[in-house]
Parts: C-alpha cells; sequence; structure tokens
C-alpha cells in the first residue's frame, strides 16, 4: 500500500448531474427541475473560484487537532495567531489537521449558535489567519447546518415578515403531537416566538437560542450550499455537518436519519466530488452505533466469512467519507475503569471491512461531552449507571435528553477525560497518567484517522470555575489557557500537561511514520484474555504487519497471544528495538502498558 492513496478523482459533469438530479427527485420532487437549474447556475457561478485538481484522500500521517479557535489566550493578540505560533513552535509537523471548532460571531453553545456564516468572529481574528492556517495543515470546518441563531439576519427577517428568512424556519401548531420526535435534550421542542403576525411558534430541536432550518424550502439549502463552497475557497479541506441526524423534519416520524436526510448529504457529497475533489465530508451524528453506520451510504448484508456482519455499498458509496466514532469514548472509559476488555474486543470485532473512500474518525474526547446512546445495544443498563456513578464520583456531570413518553435519560457524561480515568471502580488510585495514556495509545492505533482534542493534549483538569462562570455542564472541558500559564505546565518538571504532551507528541510522530496505520490498512481484533486488548493492522503488501497490544487493567497481566511466537517482532515505541523490554515481560504485561509490535 502507497503511503498515501492515489489522487481523488472529479466527478464528471455528467455523472454530477445525474447524481444531483436524483438526490433532489428524493427531496424535492416534482420541483427537482426548477432546484436543479438554481442549482447550476450557483455552482458554475463559484466554480472558477475553486481548486478542481485531484488531491490524494488521506495516508497514516493525517491525524487532526480538535480545538476552539480561543483555547489559548495571550493577552491582546488575536487567538488564532497565538494559536498558528502554538502549532509551529510546540506541534510543528506533528498533526496534518486542524478542527477549529465554529469560529464565526455566535451567541450561545460556544460558537454552535451561528449569527453570521461567513464572517469569523472579531475576537478571534480574520480570514487571513484562518487561510494562514489552512496553509499550514488541513482544515476542517464546521458547517453548522440544522439550526440557526435567534439574532441572525435570517431570524430578524422572520420576525418582520420579510424575506429570505420569512420562510426559513418550521411553524408548528404548537398543540400538534410531537411525542415521536428523538430529542437530544429535554428543552422544549417548540419555542413560542413574538412576531408581526402574532405568537408562532418555531421547531428548535437543542435551544430557544438555535432555531431549526426549514430545509423543505429549497433556498435555504441553495444557501447552505454557497456557504459550503465559500469555505472551500477559504482553504477548507474537511467539511463537518454538525448534528446533521436532525435535518429534516417530518411530523409522525422521530425526524432523525429520514431519506432526506440522507439524500441532502449525498448532495453535499457529489458537489464537493464535482467542485473541489479531495475535499472531505465528515458527518457529526451522535447516535447508536448501528444509525451512526448509516452515513456511509451502506446497506446491511448478511454475516460474512469472518462471522461479523458486513456493511456493504448498494453501489459505491457516496455519502461521508467519515464517520464520527461515537461508540469509542465511552466503551474506552468502561473498559478502562472495568479492567475487562471483553465488550471493547466484541464491539472492535464486529465493525466491517469498509470500503475504498470511507473510514472512521477515532476520538476520545471533544469539546461536547462522553455521549452514552452510541453503548445501547453493547453495555446492559446497569453498567452504563454503574460508569455514570463513578463519573460523579470522579467531579463530573451528567446531562439528560428526554424521551418519547416524557420520562429522561442520560445523554452525555460531561468531564475532561483525564479525570474520566482518574481510577477504577474502586476509586482513584496511582495510575491515572498511566492510564490515560493508555487509552489513547490504543485510540491512535485503531482503523480511521484518530482526532485529539486539544485538552487530551494537555491533560486538562475537571473545570469546574468554568461551569459555574457559564451555567453549561459542557464548559467541564472548555477551559481557556493562559499562554505563559500553559507554556509553564509543558517546561515544567513532573507535571500530568508535561507527561501528557511530550508523551502523546512522540507517540503522534511514530504513527504518523507507520506505514500499518494507513487508514484502509486492514483490521483484526486478537483472541486475547480479558485484561487485554490487541489488534493487529495489516499485513501490508510487502508484508509488513504491526501488532498494537494493550493491558486495559491495573494487575499484570499474561501475554496469552499466540501471534507473538510468530517470529521476531520489534517495538516501535522503543524507536524500533527488538522487543525485549523487561525480563519477564514477553510473558507478563506490566499495567496499562502499550506495545506496537511491527514485523518488517
Amino acid at each position: 500500500m502507497p503511503s498515501r492513496a492515489a489522487n481523488y478523482q472529479a466527478l464528471s459533469e455528467e455523472a454530477f448531474i445525474d447524481r444531483a438530479a436524483a438526490r433532489l427527485e428524493e427531496v424535492y420532487g416534482p420541483r427537482r427541475d426548477e432546484v436543479m437549474r438554481r442549482l447550476m447556475t450557483l455552482l458554475m457561478h463559484q466554480r472558477s473560484a475553486l481548486d478542481t485538481a485531484p488531491r490524494p484522500m488521506w495516508s497514516e500521517r493525517d491525524q487532526i487537532l480538535i480545538t476552539y479557535g480561543d483555547t489559548i489566550i495571550d493577552g491582546e493578540r488575536p487567538p488564532l495567531e497565538v494559536l498558528d505560533d502554538f502549532l509551529a513552535t510546540r506541534l510543528n509537523g506533528t498533526f496534518s489537521g486542524l478542527h477549529i471548532l465554529p469560529f464565526f460571531p455566535w451567541s450561545s453553545d460556544d460558537g454552535f449558535s451561528v449569527i453570521h456564516y461567513r464572517e469569523v468572529n472579531p475576537k478571534l481574528g480574520d480570514w487571513q489567519d484562518v487561510r494562514r492556517l489552512a496553509s499550514r495543515v488541513d482544515l476542517m470546518v464546521d458547517l453548522v447546518i440544522n439550526h440557526v441563531s435567534r439574532d441572525s439576519l435570517w431570524f430578524i427577517d422572520y420576525l418582520s415578515g420579510t424575506q429570505p428568512g420569512r420562510d426559513y424556519f418550521i411553524e408548528m401548531d404548537p398543540d400538534t403531537d410531537l411525542s415521536m420526535v428523538t430529542r437530544p435534550r429535554n428543552s422544549p421542542l417548540l419555542v413560542p416566538v413574538s412576531t408581526r403576525r402574532g405568537t408562532r411558534h418555531l421547531w428548535a430541536t437543542f435551544s430557544e437560542d438555535q432555531i431549526d432550518l426549514n430545509f423543505a424550502n429549497p433556498d435555504v439549502l441553495l444557501e447552505f450550499i454557497g456557504i459550503l463552497l465559500y469555505y472551500v475557497q477559504q482553504g477548507a479541506r474537511l467539511i463537518r455537518l454538525d448534528a446533521i441526524t436532525y435535518l429534516w423534519k417530518e411530523v409522525g416520524t422521530s425526524c432523525v436519519h429520514l431519506p432526506q436526510t440522507h439524500a441532502i448529504v449525498r448532495l453535499l457529497r457529489a458537489i464537493l466530488d464535482f467542485m473541489a475533489p479531495g475535499t472531505l465530508l465528515i458527518t457529526e451524528t451522535n447516535v447508536p452505533h448501528h444509525e451512526n453506520m448509516s452515513y456511509f451510504g451502506l446497506e446491511r448484508l448478511a454475516p460474512g466469512e469472518t462471522g461479523s456482519e458486513a456493511l456493504q455499498p448498494q453501489s459505491l458509496p457516496d455519502e461521508a467519507h467519515m464517520i464520527y466514532q461515537f461508540t469509542l469514548p465511552p466503551l474506552l472509559v468502561h473498559t478502562l475503569t472495568s479492567g475487562d476488555a471483553t465488550t471493547l474486543s466484541e464491539w472492535a470485532r464486529s465493525l466491517p471491512a469498509l470500503p475504498p473512500g470511507c473510514t472512521y474518525f477515532n476520538f476520545t474526547a471533544s469539546h461536547d461531552g462522553i455521549g452514552v446512546r452510541a453503548l445501547e445495544g453493547l453495555l446492559p443498563p446497569h453498567e452504563v449507571e454503574v460508569m455514570l456513578e463513578l463519573m460523579h464520583r470522579f467531579g463530573g456531570y451528567v446531562s439528560m435528553k428526554t424521551n418519547a413518553d416524557g420520562s429522561d435519560s442520560p445523554y452525555e457524561i460531561n468531564i475532561t477525560y483525564y479525570d474520566a480515568l482518574k481510577g477504577t471502580r474502586r476509586g482513584a488510585d496511582a495510575w491515572q497518567v498511566e492510564r490515560f495514556l493508555c487509552s489513547q495509545n490504543l485510540m491512535l492505533a485503531l482503523q480511521g484517522i484518530p482526532g485529539v482534542y486539544f485538552h487530551t493534549l494537555t491533560a486538562t483538569l475537571n473545570d469546574h470555575g468554568g461551569v459555574e462562570r457559564s451555567g453549561k455542564l459542557r464548559s467541564i472541558n472548555r477551559r481557556r489557557w493562559p499562554k505563559e500559564e500553559l507554556d509553564e505546565l509543558i517546561d515544567s518538571r513532573s507535571t500530568p500537561t508535561r507527561e501528557a504532551f511530550t508523551s502523546l507528541k512522540r507517540r503522534l510522530n511514530i504513527r504518523a511514520n507507520e506505514p500499518c496505520f494507513h487508514p484502509e490498512a486492514a483490521q483484526r481484533v486478537l483472541d486475547t484474555p480479558p485484561g487485554i486488548f490487541a489488534i493487529e493492522r495489516g499485513p501490508l503488501a510487502n508484508g509488513r504487519r504491526l501488532l498494537a497490544i494493550y493491558n486495559i487493567s491495573d494487575t499484570r497481566q499474561p501475554l496469552a497471544i499466540d501471534e507473538l511466537n510468530d517470529g521476531e517482532w520489534y517495538d516501535v515505541l522503543k524507536d524500533g528495538k527488538n522487543w525485549s523490554p523487561h525480563p519477564d515481560e514477553r510473558d507478563i504485561l506490566r499495567p496499562y502498558r502499550s506495545l506496537w509490535l511491527v514485523q518488517p
């Protein structure tokens, strides 16, 4: 396998027209031809401003840093400039990509309630700062497509009854039976709004400040296609579709994963393949695992030769290039606090062999909490309850969602990933740093592209002060670092921040140079005792393969893995030396120890 995939070829105009027309038919029916004409006019007007040269898709060097634009602050300097300096001086060459969370003017939810989609928040910097970062790394930009701020010009138009915003939102009779709608929050679904036409009730999935947009109106879709292309013009290489699950609304349904939502994702994919080949689409869908998988555009078939369920393309995959691996963060917390890798191994073994052009976005922490819906069907409820209670003991919180019957159930854990691994079910212990680093080593070896949240890189503690100031539970994991304080912690000896930062940076640099970590290199879960998790990556065309082995417990574990008897192995975490790092470690693995063993 080459170190970099072949160039991603542009979709021809003829093929694009066929695909786009089919998708618009699914969404707008008899209005298809009218919308198609308007779409082609928009695209032809924009095409000259885009780079349509084919680009490579991905390689083992791809690894992405996730951060807010102002995670590091330094006096009056624009935070995006400070971030650029940090990448250049502290992380030069470590990350291939950068996900800057919404950097637009916003009114709430730390950026996810957007006021102006084509502007940069002046408190962060300007488009020149964004383009500078895009010239250094592959830039991921959020398309916050489901909802908009009440302070937006579109909403002001709606209140006054003027176009275009007059028809951009979803009015609903408050007596409508919406009990079937899946809710990610426990706030009211309909928000009363005073307009010139009297009080109206609008659909608001997430909060009263985040008003859902009406994609049944093709004007809204065309507006967002223009915004999408504008981000590509500014240097975006990856487009993240925020909260895309909830895009289309239809009374009498759950309003998640509706066919029109999938059709719109496929349309956006076709537009990128036609206009900017190599620009990748990633869907953010915090839902149970089998639902999340649908955003590859795959259908389920009978179990294959390996005995695990397989997902295969209906034709060629034509939806998201990447999906978030939402199961991984809570399942790793369960694994490392219970000391039992059984469920993790079973889940990893069930993952399908994906066709070319599809991969996972692996992560352990993000700006949001640790979602627990992805564990549905994997862990019994009592095991989830044990984990939630433990997270409370470690200083975290639990956010709730409203169910169809009006009851509440857990939606996500709000805690930093470092503090989530403070101990085991017996309580806090002295293994926190080792346990935390084991979680990251494990994530980095899995098939896909890894994303590392900034506060994971710095082993940030729970920010209870931030929660008190904002009144929002998610603020516990959204600390803003004064640059001088962060520099001191990284440069001082014997701080968790220094140990995490230097260790993760070293592992990321090793990973980027190991061809077995190519996103399309095969993955196989090995048979191990419960205290061990192990996978094989490869073999590659040249025969090279890698065993990633982890003791996920706080006790020494026997290395009863048959593959270890198959010739000589070299540990790339030990600079590629012959694997004999400890006199008895061919038979016993110390607590939370990680091995990346290669057989050239």
